[in-house]
Order: structure tokens, then C-alpha cells, then sequence
């Protein structure tokens, strides 16, 4: 498996890397332009097309893994991504959207086998994960709002996914989230600010989708722990839940447009992207690692791992309330 590995690591990155330069010069690219709203950070038109290329990139090397379920998963990361697209270029229903992502969230869960669990345990974390999956699907759209910030994520997530899988001896599974993460650092290159392409819904939602799904999929297999792929994208997870928490204690409407991530404040506050982007990549870096490790130890030192970067995410994000409140207030 040496080789298709390699291949899977290295080919997918060239591919979407010319797929998306090819992309931002056609007709499809002023079609999904992304323009400036309540919720952005960017100045200026920018196509979402990023997506696309990874898709393009991805699918000739996932659909020879014939392992079941990753055939299904692939397809159903497929489907989410046209329905997104449909959504970069009419906006579709909120309604519709989460349908669809119920939808594929449910056929995931349902290849699960119940391990010994009772059939109400086994309905419970079905249903568990079902949520886990709808929300990381949707996270990963809220957090994909800033230059780079989205592919590094991608690139340090599914890559610490791809490692962890062949240690194991997964090797389909790794095939397809070392070719998720290659194809991210194709679009990396389009994406470091400024940036000249958006990843845009059709692959912010399926990498989303792709995060929970592979790694639940790890789960099931014995692959790595539970806490594996929720520490490996962290930094995604911890902003995104926090964020959603605190408007839901303020009673503003969920799902209407905004600006109060802490990566978004960190920017308004006088950040550039490319500042915000070190920080963020040595972070993501540092959990995916963190992951690695956690994937070999002990229940015990797995809590204190957890615990260690529970911690440091709460002190980040009381540092960045202070700081972008002591600005904005030196700003008035």
C-alpha cells in the first residue's frame, strides 16, 4: 500500500491546484462570486470555486477504495457538495439544506454495527452521532470565513486522520483522508492571503461532512478512539460551539449572519489574515499532533490530554474577549 499511498498524498494537491486555476478563469467563476455581506471579511468579489477543485481532485482517487462504507460516505459527500453548490448559485432554504444533510448524516449511522451495545444503546448513538455529524457539517461552513483558515484545517485534520490510519493498518481509509488533505494543500495555494479563490459551500459542507463521517468511521473500526477526530479538529469545533452557545444565551437567531467567531473578531479587531492564519496553522498543527499521540495512550492520560486543551481553549478565547474589547473600545 506504499505506493497508492504516496500517489495519494502527492497527486490530488497538483490536481486541484490546476483544476481551480483553471476554474477561476471561466464563466462558472463570476457566476459564484462571493460578494461582500454582513458576514465576510473580504473587500472585494472573490469566485467560490475552491470546492470544486478539491471534488475534482478527490473523487478519481476515493472511488477506487471499494472498503465498505466509504464508497457510500464518498457518495454522500458527493451529493451534499452539488446540493451546496445549487446554494452558492440561488441560495437555497435553510430548511432544504439541513434535509439533506439529516439525510446523509442518517445513511452514515446506519452502517454502523451495534458492537455488543443493547438496541436502545445502539439507537442512542446513532442518534448522537447523527447530531455530531450534522453539526460538523455546518461548523465547517460557519469557521470557513477567513483566508486560509479553512484548507490548513483541512490539510492538518485529514492529514492527521491519514497517519493515524496507517499506523493502524487502515489503509483504505487512509487512502482517502490523505487524498482530502492533499487536494486542500492544492487549494491552500489559491487560498493564503489574499486570497484569490473561496472554497465556497460545495466544499466547506462536505469537508464538514467528511471530518465527522471518516471519523466516525475510524471509531467504528477501532481505528483511534473516540476523542481522536473531535481533538483533531478542535480548533474548528471549540470556536464554532462556543460561538453558537453564547448566541443562543443571547437569544440572536441562530443561523442569521454574523461576525463574532473569535477568528472573525480577531480580524475586525486589527489582525491581518495572514497573522491570523500563523496562529491558527500552529494551533491546528499542535491539536492534530496531540491527536497522534492521544490515539496510542491510556484512558487516563487521553482525559488529561482532553482536559489540558479544554483549558487552553478557554484561556484563548478570554484573551481574545479582552483584547477585542480593550480595542474596540481605544477605537471609539
Amino acid at each position: 500500500m506504499t505506493s497508492p499511498l504516496i500517489a495519494a498524498a502527492l497527486l490530488p494537491a497538483a490536481i486541484a491546484w490546476i483544476a481551480i486555476a483553471l476554474l477561476r478563469r471561466s464563466r462558472l467563476a463570476s457566476r459564484l462570486a462571493d460578494h461582500p455581506n454582513e458576514r465576510s471579511l473580504h473587500a472585494v468579489a472573490t469566485p467560490r470555486v475552491g470546492g470544486l477543485g478539491i471534488l475534482v481532485a478527490v473523487l478519481p482517487f476515493a472511488w477506487v477504495v471499494s472498503a465498505d462504507p466509504l464508497p457510500l460516505i464518498l457518495a454522500c459527500a458527493l451529493g451534499l457538495s452539488l446540493l451546496s453548490l445549487a446554494d452558492d448559485a440561488r441560495s437555497l432554504p435553510v430548511m432544504v439544506r439541513l434535509a439533506a444533510h439529516a439525510l446523509a448524516a442518517v445513511v452514515v449511522a446506519l452502517t454502523w454495527p451495534a458492537h455488543g451495545l443493547s438496541a436502545a444503546q445502539h439507537w442512542a448513538a446513532c442518534a448522537a452521532g447523527v447530531l455530531a455529524i450534522m453539526w460538523s457539517t455546518n461548523l465547517y461552513n460557519f469557521m470557513d470565513g477567513a483566508d486560509g483558515l479553512a484548507a490548513a484545517m483541512a490539510v492538518t485534520g485529514f492529514g492527521g486522520y491519514a497517519i493515524a490510519a496507517t499506523m493502524a493498518g487502515n489503509f483504505p481509509l487512509a487512502f482517502i483522508c490523505a487524498a482530502v488533505a492533499s487536494a486542500s494543500v492544492g487549494f491552500l495555494a489559491h487560498n493564503l492571503p489574499p486570497a484569490r479563490v473561496f472554497l465556497g459551500d460545495a466544499g466547506a459542507i462536505p469537508l464538514g461532512f467528511l471530518a465527522a463521517a471518516l471519523g466516525a468511521e475510524g471509531v467504528v473500526t477501532g481505528t483511534w478512539p473516540l476523542a481522536f477526530p473531535f481533538l483533531a479538529f478542535s480548533p474548528f469545533i471549540a470556536d464554532a460551539t462556543v460561538t453558537l452557545a453564547r448566541r443562543a444565551l443571547r437569544r440572536e437567531p441562530l443561523w442569521r449572519a454574523h461576525r463574532s467567531h473569535h477568528y472573525q473578531r480577531l480580524v475586525l479587531a486589527g489582525w491581518s489574515h495572514g497573522r491570523l492564519l500563523a496562529w491558527s496553522a500552529a494551533i491546528m498543527a499542535a491539536s492534530a499532533a496531540s491527536a497522534l499521540f492521544l490515539a496510542h495512550s491510556g484512558l487516563m492520560l487521553q482525559c488529561g490530554i482532553i482536559l489540558a486543551w479544554v483549558v487552553a481553549y478557554a484561556l484563548a478565547f478570554l484573551a481574545i474577549d479582552r483584547f477585542t474589547t480593550r480595542t474596540a473600545g481605544t477605537t471609539q
